[in-house]
């Protein structure tokens, strides 16, 4: 299956996938059979078509109906994620000249304040006469996260989306997949699988906020997960959980975070009869690639590579070039997001050791040490592979010397090999392997050990700002 401009996902699940799949949330499943004769827009798709409409749900499942009734219904869909605060609602609404929107009870009304057009879904199909007559190349516009300021809204089509997903699938096991990831499905890392379920024929297991890390992965055993995603950070909360080890995949995947050495050797300890794969995407730049080797980092023969996806390593940062990047920006934002030369600079820095490009941090998250850089992660990476260690986060704390002195919080394993250091010791431990591996201004001056780290609804560790 080649999708094509002309082309639109309901389309191309009615000749590849349609009868196979299914969806399912905490509370109900849906079957990608019945869309066929089952709608949740309650018979007002026409309303909607030609329009730019907002989706808007809390409930994931509601907002995957509505993505496959719209795609070449609506003229632009904008995937409202459900952490959205309501004060960004009127920016959204004006960058993306939106006149309509989806959403269901868990939304306020007043969000949409603007909006002509409201329709109002659960989660349920309606069993009814659906005539979807796709007319457009509908426009699929992400939102970023990440910052505490209003959000980017980023431009893709379906084409641009599943660029990556279409190139893999001549090389990949035509048997229906169970998917299930830890990312909300409004996100890009979410998208992409979501996409990669409807679009193969196989289901999908939805999250959910409200949902414990054991009820979740309880509930993806039931429905016998095959394979599986999220960001480090997921993953290393569902190591704490203890109920890591419920499900039994065939296929791991991390990313949206660096995933250091630490992670990866936990989770093939805890899958050994998994693949465990970390792949770089970001929604500007879209999927860039994959690394399956075990390894932390990326081989540098990766530059080289022929494929679908050209990676270039400009000044210390990584670039990425191919038909997954996006379009461009909507609204007053004027910074384009290709370069000259059609890459998009991802800000996401790399420093080369022994053939390996390993990620060293984001561009703007640097600390500044008495005019040195130190980027968080390349700390983290240090500190976390302590078999104490379950998470950490690097961060600054001023100095009226140096101007910033490096400090970090720890979350430490319920069980380990042996007996648990007394935490003085730990500590101690910690900061004289960050010396040994280390220049002394990457040195933590203070390490404080605590029960736990705060992570985004984008399951990315919360930074402080820079």
């Amino acid at each position: 299956m080649g999708l094509k401009p002309s082309e639109w996902l309901w389309g191309a699940m009615v000749t590849e996938a349609l009868p196979a799949g299914s969806f399912h949330s905490a509370g109900t499943s849906v079957r990608l059979a019945e869309l066929a004769g089952a709608s949740i827009l309650g018979g007002r798709l026409e309303e909607l078509r030609g329009r730019t409409v907002l989706i808007a749900t809390q409930d994931q499942l509601a907002a995957a109906v509505a993505l496959i009734e719209l795609d070449g219904v609506a003229q632009r869909i904008v995937l409202c994620p459900p952490d959205l605060a309501p004060v960004h609602f009127p920016h959204v609404i004006k960058s993306a000249e939106a006149i309509a929107w989806v959403r269901d009870a868990g939304v306020p009304e007043e969000n949409g304040t603007g909006l002509d057009i409201s329709v109002t879904v659960q989660p349920r199909l309606y069993v009814q006469q659906v005539t979807r007559q796709q007319s457009h190349e509908t426009e699929w516009v992400l939102l970023t996260s990440g910052t505490t300021g209003a959000p980017k809204l980023v431009l893709h089509t379906l084409r641009t989306l599943t660029s990556i997903i279409v190139h893999q699938q001549a090389s990949q096991s035509a048997t229906p997949r169970i998917w299930s990831t830890f990312y909300d499905i409004r996100r890009y890392g979410g998208l992409q699988i979501f996409l990669r379920a409807a679009l193969r024929g196989g289901s999908l297991v939805l999250s959910d906020p409200k949902e414990s890390m054991t009820d979740f992965l309880a509930r993806a055993a039931e429905t016998g997960v095959t394979h599986i995603s999220g960001t480090p950070s997921h993953w290393r909360r569902a190591l704490m959980s203890g109920a890591a080890a419920t499900i039994a995949p065939a296929y791991v995947r991390l990313s949206g975070e660096i995933a250091d050495q630490a992670i990866l050797d936990n989770l093939e300890a805890t899958y050994p009869r998994a693949s465990i794969a970390h792949a770089f995407a970001s929604t500007e730049a879209g999927v860039g690639f994959e690394v399956g080797d075990g390894l932390a980092g990326f081989p540098a023969t990766l530059l080289s590579a022929p494929g679908p996806v050209e990676v270039r390593i400009v000044d210390g940062t990584l670039r990425l070039r191919s038909e997954a990047n996006a379009l461009r920006y909507l609204g007053e934002q004027v910074v384009p997001i290709r370069g000259p030369e059609g890459f998009v600079d991802t800000g996401d820095r790399v420093e080369l050791r022994d053939g390996r490009y390993y990620f060293i941090g984001r561009a703007g998250g640097v600390i500044n040490v008495g005019g040195l850089k130190v980027h968080p992660e390349e700390v983290e990476a240090v500190i976390n592979a302590n078999p104490w260690v379950r998470m950490s986060l690097v961060k600054a704390r001023r100095s009226p010397i140096t101007g910033a002195v490096v400090t970090a919080e720890v979350v430490l394993v319920d069980e380990a090999p042996g007996e648990r250091p007394k935490p003085e010791v730990l500590i101690q431990g910690i900061i004289e392997a960050c010396r040994q591996a280390l220049p002394p201004h990457k040195v933590p001056a203070m390490v404080r050990i605590v029960p736990g780290l705060e992570v985004s609804p984008a399951g990315k560790l919360v930074r402080p700002n820079a």
